[in-house]
């Protein structure tokens, strides 16, 4: 488990250290130089992120951003959108996406929001489930033509823990 690890919110200092994170991550995955090549516009970290969504970062004690989690609220005020969810390949399965999710709930329910969707790689399609997201469906991926990928969604209970049941 990645108890040595802090939480914070993402500065706009952070924004090239994050882009590399979620390049690194995706990459992970097995993609080749052709597919990131195609994803790394909608990679790429954006400072609207940090200063108008909710972006958390995991650090190490030496400040290596180690996983970062991104919350876009919706015009509505009432639903949300994981934008972003990456963790370093080294530190997969060490509970960092887990710990990232914390924060994130926390403020969906501060804002009273009742569900959060997201457009999941298909390789963290179990992980998501794990976090209580169920497949809805299908998006158009937002930088390959012809790929779809798994719509999820996380349906928030009301009250001051809402949500919390699922971190």
């Amino acid at each position: 488990m990645a108890t040595d690890l802090t939480i914070r919110r993402a500065v706009l200092g952070d924004r090239d250290h994050l882009t590399d994170l979620c390049m690194r991550s995706k990459k992970s995955n097995g993609y080749d130089e052709a597919f990131m090549a195609q994803c790394a516009e909608e990679l790429r970290v954006r400072d609207s992120w940090i200063t108008d969504d909710h972006i958390w970062l995991a650090e190490t004690d030496d400040g290596k951003a180690v996983g970062c989690i991104r919350l876009c609220i919706a015009a509505d005020g009432m639903t949300g959108e994981v934008g972003t969810c990456f963790v370093d390949p080294h530190w997969k399965g060490k509970q960092v996406g887990r710990m990232l999710f914390a924060p994130l709930l926390d403020e969906a329910g501060s804002r009273g929001l009742t569900r959060i969707g997201l457009d999941s790689d298909p390789f963290a399609e179990a992980f998501y489930a794990r976090m209580g997201f169920t497949t809805i469906g299908r998006s158009p991926s937002g930088s390959i033509a012809g790929r779809t990928l798994p719509r999820m969604e996380l349906i928030l209970d009301a009250g001051p823990l809402q949500g919390r049941e699922h971190s």
